[in-house]
């Protein structure tokens, strides 16, 4: 049974004899059956002076009223206080405290995971030792996913306990590795070489872009001709795409400039020649489609589309057998880096991480001459200059 949406209810000031006071409005389902509005004065202005007062004063009402007439508090089911902190911790209207993608990730751990198995548990009921023995059977689940699953669990309990629903978050002394089981998939240089000669220019531009800097999927299917400064020869990550809502970087470290070296500069010059959209707004990786909803040069092409349906048949027909995504692209640069000696810290601002515990926060921070010079150490691996010219 699908879940009704969330109430906010309308609290707004009402004039008195005796002074103005707050009114709170709500719909309430009678026994009937039928939907009726129901009404209460807060409390007088004069005590609760600002709108933020007044609506502190009707929290656990208004949670109350979503519970269905439930008592609130430790007595509250679990389903109830993930509906409160999705309202109040990941509206999806508003990127300013959680990225888009941060957001989905967390509602589908909630909807296919959590609310299932806890849901229809009160809250002062789930015990931490069953929470680890439930993580612990999640076989099928990456460490990393089951780490998140319980992170996500222990925010909704530090929420609850930030709004005096419970006194202690039973989750914090879950224990729970986040250690990878299996090393990422990357491709070696003459994988990614006989790739590239595969791939059309479009999606050669793509993969050598990755490749070639580091970028994650949200940025460079995020990237605007504006952000490409062929002059300077770098480019500006200023966004970050996920299923074509437009957000932040992830990090402030990820907005730094990118260098590009000058195969990756020549290989964008040819793409812009051929491409439709070349104004400063279009995306570099614009689509073409005419489908309802769709914006031809306003919205970007779906990185799984172009995944399946042309980098990985071209990979299959190179003889790449290794299960490749747009993150093996990252991984690989990363491995070529330290595979050729390079300065942690280089290392380090190339992959923009805001931190990075091997490379150590403690030495200098790398000159851009530096940063280009290994990466374009990479692409020579790549690409020598004696098969390109």
């Amino acid at each position: 049974m699908p879940r009704a949406r969330y109430q906010e209810g309308c609290l707004s000031r009402r004039p008195r004899k005796s002074g103005d006071v707050w009114e709170y409005r709500y719909r309430e389902t009678t026994p009937e059956g039928k939907r009726t509005q129901r009404t209460f004065v807060v409390g007088p202005v004069s005590r609760l002076k600002t709108e933020r007062d007044a609506r502190r004063a009707i929290e656990l009402v208004r949670v109350n009223i979503n519970a269905g007439g439930r008592a609130v508090g430790p007595t509250m089911l679990f389903s109830v206080l993930a509906d409160h902190y999705s309202k109040h911790e990941m509206p999806m209207d508003d990127h300013t405290r959680k990225a888009f993608s941060t957001k989905d990730t967390n509602r589908g751990y909630l909807r296919k995971w959590i609310v299932p198995k806890w849901g229809d548990r009160l809250v002062c009921d789930i015990r931490t030792i069953e929470v680890e023995n439930w993580l612990n059977s999640l076989e099928k689940l990456s460490d990393g996913s089951r780490a998140k699953i319980r992170n996500l669990m222990s925010a909704i309990y530090r929420h609850a306990m930030r709004h005096e629903f419970v006194e202690k978050n039973p989750i914090k002394l879950v224990r729970q590795s986040s250690k990878r089981k299996r090393v990422p998939e990357v491709l070696t240089v003459s994988e990614l070489a006989a790739l590239l000669k595969g791939l059309r220019l479009r999606e050669r531009v793509m993969v050598l872009l990755d490749a070639g800097s580091g970028l994650r999927r949200g940025e460079l299917f995020g990237l605007t001709w504006g952000d490409v400064d062929f002059t300077n020869k770098q480019v500006f990550v200023t966004r970050s795409i996920v299923k074509q809502v437009v957000g932040k970087v992830k990090t402030e470290a990820s907005q730094k400039a990118m260098p590009l070296d000058d195969q990756i500069i020549s290989d964008l010059m040819a793409w812009h020649g051929e491409t439709k959209y070349k104004s400063a707004d279009s995306y570099v990786f614009a689509t073409d489609a005419n489908r309802a909803g769709a914006k031809r040069g306003k919205q970007p092409l779906w990185p799984n589309w172009v995944m399946e349906s042309w980098i990985r048949p071209v990979a299959t027909a190179a003889g790449i057998t290794k299960r490749i995504g747009w993150h093996t692209f990252r991984h690989t640069f990363s491995t070529l880096l330290k595979a050729n000696g390079e300065d942690v810290k280089v290392v380090q601002e190339l992959l923009r991480h805001a931190s990075y515990k091997v490379t150590m926060d403690t030495y200098t921070q790398a000159i851009g001459s530096d940063k280009r010079l290994a990466q374009s150490r990479v692409i020579q691996m790549i690409l020598p200059k004696a098969a390109t010219a």
